[in-house]
Order: structure tokens, then C-alpha cells, then sequence
């Protein structure tokens, strides 16, 4: 009998109090590579609280954080992309007056550990500046390389954070709520994307989103936060099917 997959992230009792609010509360969960597990929960009930702790936002008041076993709990949001977690939307930091291309060209040079310097000469990295434009074209970005960021759209702009991402080329995508405040035209676009990182096959994906058409066309499992605990896991059927899920969350009768 084959053996699942080890977890490449795993969080163990993760738990974060402010004052005496418990945000996310003993919080153990495994994550594999080739899944994707989208965690949803009405608002207030600390998805984005535990994608915070993951990601080195905010330092967890007790448990921990694993990486291919390797406790980073200590590690910094920073230190933490460098190992590979990468964090869409909230990690990512556009820079406003560069161009597009800039933007992107930035994380390439960054993923080849060549720094940030803007000034880098380019012209003697032309697979560098090769692969910034083949990450535009994915996105659909290609006609926008020249615009200054801070003149693009909402929704071009959460294109671009996900040009950033895919650039830095981590081993776990975390997105939250990755088509909120987009147009309709715009989320195939992004869903696509997810669709295609997901089955790459190696890669872990998380995915905190609202939207529960979103949720079955992408998810392998759903995990349920409320008041910050756990309090359902397992595969897309399963839990949207349970009646505490039906009620509480997706805001269906018991009676429908």
C-alpha cells in the first residue's frame, strides 16, 4: 500500500491570543504538496489570523509552525519566503512608481539571488528578463509591462501580486481571497492560474475565499475555522454536505 505524501507544512497547536481574545485557537493542521485546501469560515473567524501566523506575520503565542519538519516558528516573514512560503496580496509589496515589467523583473532578480537592486545590469541576464516577460504573458500582463503601477486598476494590480508570486516561484502559495474586488472578466484569469500551479503536482497551495463556486471547482479539501478553531477537515463534498457548515457558514437551512 502506497504511503501518503510527508506534510511540507504543518502547524501544531497554533495559537494566537490579543488581550484576552483567542484569534486562532490550538490550530494543528497538515498540509501536502499537489493539494489544494482552501479554508473558509465566516468573517471574525480567523482565517486570515492563521495565514498570518503561517506566514510570519505575527508570532503565534504558543504551538508552531513546520516547514519539511523544521520547526520557523522563529523565523521572519522574510526569512520564511526565502525558505519558500509565499504569500500573496499581503507579503507581496508592489513598488508604486515602478512600471509593471519593473515590478516583476525585481522579483526574478530576487528569486535568482541577485538582490534588489533596480540599477542591476540587465543586459547581461537576458534569461532573467526572459522569464519576467514569460510571467507577464501568463497573467495576461503583457500589454500592461510598461504602465506605472500605481495608474493600474484594482484588479490588474492583484494581477500583478500574482505575477510577483509565481516569479518568486515558492514551494507553498498562500492566496486570501485572491479575486476579491476583481471583475468578472478578470477572475478566470486568476482561477486559471491557480488551477495551473495546483497541477504542477509539487506545489502546496492554500486558499482562504468567500466565494463557495470557487471553493468546488478548485479545492481537494476545506478546512472550517470558527472562533478561531477547527472545526471541520476533509474533502469538498463532505463538508460543504455538513449540516454545521450547511448553517453556520454557508447560510443554508437545515430545512432546504
Amino acid at each position: 500500500m502506497a504511503t501518503a505524501e510527508p506534510p511540507v507544512l504543518e502547524t501544531h497547536a497554533l495559537t494566537i491570543r490579543f488581550g484576552g481574545h483567542v484569534a486562532v485557537n490550538a490550530v494543528s493542521c497538515a498540509f501536502r504538496p499537489g493539494s489544494l485546501t482552501a479554508i473558509v469560515g465566516p468573517n471574525g473567524a480567523g482565517k486570515t489570523t492563521y495565514f498570518n501566523l503561517i506566514s510570519g506575520q505575527l508570532k503565534a503565542s504558543s504551538g508552531r509552525v513546520s516547514l519539511y519538519g523544521e520547526d520557523i516558528s522563529s523565523l521572519s516573514a522574510p526569512q520564511r519566503t526565502h525558505r519558500g512560503i509565499g504569500r500573496a496580496f499581503q507579503l507581496t509589496n508592489l513598488f508604486p512608481r515602478l512600471t509593471v515589467r519593473e515590478n516583476v523583473r525585481l522579483a526574478v532578480q530576487s528569486r535568482a539571488g541577485l538582490g534588489l537592486n533596480l540599477w542591476s545590469m540587465w543586459g547581461s541576464h537576458v534569461d532573467l528578463l526572459e522569464k519576467a516577460e514569460q510571467v507577464l504573458h501568463r497573467v495576461g500582463m503583457a500589454d500592461r509591462r510598461d504602465t506605472i503601477v500605481s495608474a493600474l486598476a484594482h484588479g490588474d494590480q492583484r494581477k500583478l501580486e500574482v505575477a510577483i508570486l509565481l516569479a518568486l516561484e515558492p514551494d507553498i502559495f498562500m492566496f486570501d481571497e485572491p479575486t476579491a474586488g476583481m471583475s468578472v472578466d478578470e477572475v478566470p484569469v486568476i482561477l486559471e492560474l491557480i488551477e495551473q500551479i495546483k497541477s504542477q503536482g509539487d506545489k502546496t497551495v492554500l486558499l482562504v475565499e468567500h466565494k463557495m463556486d470557487v471553493v468546488r471547482s478548485l479545492a481537494d479539501r476545506i478546512i472550517v475555522l470558527h472562533q478561531g478553531e477547527l472545526v471541520a477537515d476533509g474533502d469538498p463534498a463532505t463538508v460543504i454536505a455538513s449540516p454545521i457548515v450547511q448553517q453556520a457558514y454557508l447560510g443554508v437551512s437545515a430545512d432546504a
